[in-house]
């Protein structure tokens, strides 16, 4: 479809670009006509599309050019798309800035004048209106650019649509970099950026230091204010997430080459800072020319005898690695391994067709080839006035692939692609307006001429199109779209970079940052893409202040020295840690216990005494043996009951002695095994009552022989109050106290299954927890008052004269009772787990052996080996 044009349109890119209408269909670039004075002063004027151009100087760095092919082909596209800006071809004009605000100001005042004559503000012609502007690279270009047009309020310029009919269309596009500070949207309203803040990227740059625990970084940042916000802001945000910064230097602006002597003389120490710190990772904040200082210093190392830099650069997404023409052959491996976080990019389709076929013949049309080709080739496109020694004649067929890929790329690069998708922001607004301003038309047609003839500052805000109102879909297949700050919203590539030894250069997409994405989700790395610098052997570096602390130690932080720096310490008892730098051990759960190295909890076992060990098999085979001798002997006492040494001491207490000692025996096996509800209430209960009647009646035979002794004397009153009624009171009246005491104990906190955690370290003890710790004393308390009592009063009855006394029997027994249970309560209270089980069956069984030895170990040697002393004609000669 053939486009015809209704006005021409200007659009700046600086290094510069202003796009045209064109009659013919076909790019047509005008540059600013400039004759150089000296030190990059110049005398310029604008010329038109159609007069003869005389080119430029582009820039230092050749590796630029490619952003001018990306708006050339950028506007290729558009003119032959017929569903953009039907009869309308894009035109465009470039200025350059020389980076340089001097330069700056003055294309910009250009573009503000008439053409062929620098009177800003004066316009003696209507062929030409400035629409937009697209640029620059460096945040100071597009400030300063931006400063000058809100002056001369050429943001608001006419797009006219026939005679004295008008509408505004206002945008800047800043494709590299731009912090305006605060109240830039103020000063800039119009100035929309196709890089969104900065801040997201310092945000993935934390992200990615903690994706690989590194907590020791150096800072690099440009010396100017831009970099001292940079620095202000990096520093608190590293602080937020326990990062440190090991040094801080500062890069030179280097403008012109004879600043290189004083730039190496001046920070030669700031490379044997960074060489010589530990911090393995840099972030390197600047913008391009930064890189050329930069690299100046490292190209000057080995003749400063400093040692080479082996680190991890990461670079925001302003940075590029681009050289001078001087610099083209330098080595440029120091840089290999390099992240960058990079606005997203496609390859648009056909444009490394369309680099392919850049050749020199463009010099009718492109006032910056000339330059480009010979500084990129080293040769001359024609023969000068003076011969260059060195040099040869360009051939005009060399290829563009064959460049270092730190002079030109061949893919489109980063702000390259911002150049081409601002050149259609640009286009998209201006369909969108010009859409709408058939509409407009036909009602100013109707309208009185009062309503006509606007000037750009008189428009309502209402009719301008915003860029970021617009939201498109590119070639590349991305969508476009800018947010309410006139942000580009986009993603941005983690990009790592490789250097090789014959100066090519590739670029590897290894992840992809989010902004938009949940916090902590917002990066994505796949680390087996990523090739580091060859002094790490393509291991992933460290870069901590020290060492690592490794599991079985935590980080403790040094005096006088920044967090990141620590010693390590070992875990305490009962503490581990399982990563390498923790800040502190933690404690296991209360079922697991730490292992010797303190690196991982280990489930505790339980721990009960249980019959199948050897401790309650030993424990378990006593009790069932003493058991079985109990009942051998109240056998033995059943079967003699007729003669008199049974029936001289009362039968009856006697066979419930026997009987509550057999079921003392028993008892123990209840403590024995893993305890349940059942087993821990008639633990306590049934040894307390059993042991409370054996002592009871042990004390009924000791009152007894006493009194019998008194009754014996002459005109005594107690033979008529002995008898057995007296004995089985002072037995049951004892057993009654304790059973109440218990009954007490169960109806109040009875004993219940517990499970102990903490006593043992590697155990988890299953016991009986006694409910109430006072009513347990309360029992043995009860018990040792009936035990001191037995013994008061079998000590004082040992002497008296009887053939078969049993008070000297009953001392010693209540001696050996007594020193068994008073040696328990210690033991008790000092013993853990299963063991607390077994001291306590170990004194149930030695005191209830005690018992039964030495009361009937005696009687029953009579009984059984010494028949004929257990006889009445002994036991008279005995009283006599």
């Amino acid at each position: 479809m053939k486009k015809n044009p209704l006005q021409r349109f200007y659009l700046l890119l600086l290094p510069s670009i202003i796009f045209l209408s064109s009659s013919k269909k076909r790019l047509s670039a005008c540059l600013l006509s400039c004759k150089h004075k000296d030190k990059g002063d110049t005398d310029c004027k604008c010329m038109f599309p159609d007069e003869t151009m005389c080119a430029a100087s582009f820039s230092s760095v050749p590796k630029n050019y490619q952003h001018v092919l990306a708006l050339a082909f950028a506007v290729k596209e558009i003119n032959e798309n017929p569903h953009i800006l039907p009869n309308i071809s894009l035109g465009f004009h470039m200025l350059n800035s020389y980076y340089t605000v001097k330069m700056t100001f003055k294309a910009t005042l250009c573009l503000l004048s008439t053409q062929r004559r620098l009177i800003p503000n004066y316009k003696c012609h209507n062929q030409t209106v400035l629409i937009a502007i697209i640029g620059g690279c460096l945040s100071e270009i597009s400030a300063n650019v931006a400063i000058l047009s809100s002056i001369w309020k050429t943001p608001q310029v006419r797009y006219t649509l026939g005679v004295n009919n008008t509408i505004s269309i206002s945008m800047q596009i800043t494709y590299g970099s731009f912090l305006p500070g605060q109240g830039g949207k103020v000063l800039f309203p119009f100035l929309y950026q196709m890089v969104p803040t900065e801040v997201q990227q310092y945000m993935g740059f934390i992200r990615f230091l903690q994706h690989f625990r590194w907590t020791w970084i150096g800072l690099l940042a440009v010396d100017d204010d831009k970099g001292q916000r940079f620095l202000q802001t990096m520093v608190t945000m590293l602080s937020q997430y326990l990062i440190c910064d090991a040094f801080i230097v500062r890069i030179p602006k280097w403008d012109y080459v004879e600043q290189a002597i004083e730039v190496v003389l001046l920070h030669w120490k700031s490379y044997c800072t960074i060489a010589e710190s530990k911090a393995n990772v840099v972030f390197l904040y600047g913008e391009a020319p930064s890189f050329q200082s930069l690299t100046l210093l490292l190209f000057l190392t080995p003749f400063l005898d400093l040692a080479p830099l082996g680190k991890v650069w990461i670079i925001t997404s302003h940075w590029d690695f681009a050289s001078h023409s001087l610099q083209k052959m330098w080595d440029m491996q120091t840089f290999h391994g390099s992240i960058s976080f990079s606005v997203h990019s496609n390859q648009p389709l056909q444009f490394q067709m369309f680099t392919q076929l850049v050749r020199p013949r463009w010099a009718k049309e492109d006032g910056f080839i000339q330059d480009f080709w010979q500084q990129a080739f080293n040769c001359l496109l024609k023969m000068p006035d003076v011969q260059e020694e060195g040099k040869e004649t360009c051939s005009g067929d060399e290829k563009l692939d064959s460049l270092p890929g730190t002079f030109f790329e061949m893919k489109m690069t980063g702000h390259s692609y911002n150049i081409y998708n601002a050149a259609y922001a640009v286009a998209y607004a201006l369909h969108t307006n010009y859409e709408s301003s058939s509409k407009h038309r036909r009602l100013a047609e109707r309208e009185s001429p009062a309503h006509q003839n606007l000037q750009p500052w008189q428009v309502g805000a209402s009719q301008n199109i915003l860029t970021k109102d617009i939201s498109f879909n590119n070639n590349a297949g991305d969508i476009v779209h800018f947010n309410e700050n006139g942000e580009l919203v986009t993603q941005f590539d983690v990009t790592n970079w490789l250097m090789f030894p014959n100066g090519s250069m590739a670029r590897v997409k290894v992840g992809m940052l989010d902004p938009q994405a949940p916090a902590g989700q917002e990066l994505t790395i796949d680390d087996d893409q990523i090739s580091w610098h060859t002094s790490f052997n393509q291991v992933v570096p460290t870069s901590m202040c020290n060492g690592h602390c490794y599991p079985g130690s935590s980080r403790k932080k040094k005096e006088r020295e920044k967090f990141c720096c620590y010693d390590c310490a070992p875990c305490p008892e009962g503490m581990i840690s399982h990563l390498k730098d923790m800040d502190a051990c933690v404690k296991c759960p209360d079922d697991q216990y730490p292992n010797k190295e303190q690196t991982q909890c280990v489930p505790k076992i339980l721990s009960y005494l249980s019959y199948e060990e050897a401790l309650g098999i030993t424990l378990t085979s006593l009790a069932i043996s003493f058991s079985f001798i109990t009942m051998f002997v109240l056998g033995t006492f059943l079967k003699h009951k007729d003669t008199p040494i049974i029936k001289a001491n009362n039968r009856s207490i006697t066979y419930i002695l026997l009987t509550s000692l057999l079921l003392c025996f028993l008892s123990t096996l209840l403590f024995i095994g893993q305890p349940a509800k059942v087993t821990c209430l008639l633990q306590q209960m049934v040894f307390s009552i059993v042991f409370s009647v054996a002592l009871s009646s042990i004390l009924a035979k000791t009152i007894t022989v006493l009194l019998a002794f008194v009754a014996t004397k002459p005109g005594s009153s107690m033979r008529k109050r002995m008898g057995k009624g007296l004995a089985n009171s002072i037995a049951l009246s004892g057993s009654l106290i304790q059973a109440a005491i218990c009954s007490l104990w169960l109806g109040t906190n009875p004993p219940f299954p517990d499970v102990d955690m903490h006593s043992l370290d590697d155990k988890i003890i299953l016991e009986c927890n006694e409910g109430s710790a006072p009513m347990f004393y309360c029992i043995l308390g009860f018990l040792g008052s009936l035990a001191i009592v037995s013994f008061s009063v079998a000590f004082l009855a040992r002497k008296l004269p009887d053939a078969f006394n049993e008070a000297k029997f009953i001392t010693f027994s209540m001696l050996v009772f007594c020193s068994v249970w008073l040696s328990f309560v210690p033991a008790y209270l000092s013993t853990k787990g299963k063991y607390v089980v077994a001291v306590e069956i170990f004194a149930i069984l030695s005191s209830s052996a005690g018992l039964l030895g030495c009361i009937f170990g005696p009687k029953c040697y009579i009984i059984v080996l010494r028949p004929e002393l257990n006889s009445r004609e002994h036991l008279i000669r005995r009283k006599t």
